[in-house]
């Protein structure tokens, strides 16, 4: 799969583009934007609002495997030998410890596709709830594995927008031992990149799209609605 690393434009051809001044602060070293014409066709129906429930949750399934497909592409591996109907062969499989968390409600709606491709993930949660006036989130819930130090941790939150959910979440992981986050995001805004990229910038973050900011209600634009809220049908 083809990636495109965030530079001054992140968006795609006939979106419009991010505030320059945005954009400025988003770099390109940890910052991982899909390019592929699947997930331009996904995006398609993700964005119409006429998009029904069931039909929304088929293209976020697809949409969220192309993320893991790409963002697990440097996991390590350790070879073994196998025997085929012919002959032996040397075969190569996962190495790494690795650990999905994903935060709810939304994120749990990737999580399907991230079992699917490494079922031997150990799953965690995190509970964040935006308050609609402030756009702070709160922390009410979290359950996950211990002794994170030797994990490569996936988080999983569809919408990045203020930076602050992901924020508190990747600060949660820290405080349990995680080393290797990588944040796996649906669709960006550039301000929430730009934090989460000052408050850990060894985080590495995959998104689906990058658009161009947020709203004076810290909704993305052009975006796709709430993602939560399409998926579960509330």
């Amino acid at each position: 799969m083809r990636k495109r690393e965030a530079t001054g434009d992140g968006t795609r051809v006939g979106e419009r583009r991010a505030r320059p001044e945005l954009c400025a602060k988003v770099t390109a070293v940890a910052l991982h934007v899909l390019s592929h014409p699947l997930v331009d066709d996904t995006f398609a129906g993700l964005r119409d609002r006429r998009t029904p429930c069931d039909e929304f949750r088929r293209l976020a399934y697809r949409v969220a495997l192309l993320l893991v497909a790409e963002a697990t592409r440097d996991l390590p591996t350790q070879t073994s030998v196998v025997e085929t109907p012919l002959e032996a062969t040397t075969v190569r499989r996962l190495a790494a410890r690795v650990v999905a968390v994903p935060v709810l409600r939304a994120g749990v709606g990737m999580l399907e596709a991230f079992l699917d491709l490494v079922p031997q993930a150990s799953v965690g949660y995190f509970g964040l709830e935006r308050n609609e006036t402030t756009a702070v989130a709160r922390r009410y819930y979290e359950k996950v594995p211990a002794n994170l130090h030797d994990a490569v941790v996936f988080l999983l939150d569809p919408m990045l927008a203020t930076g602050g959910s992901a924020v508190q979440a990747v600060d949660g992981l820290r405080e349990r031992g995680a080393r290797r986050v990588r944040f796996l995001s649906v669709i960006a805004a550039p301000e929430g990149v730009a934090l989460l990229q000052a408050a850990a910038p060894d985080a590495e973050i995959y998104t689906a799209a990058l658009d161009r900011g947020l709203n004076e209600r810290k909704y993305i634009l052009p975006g796709l609605g709430d993602f939560g809220d399409r998926l579960f049908g509330t």
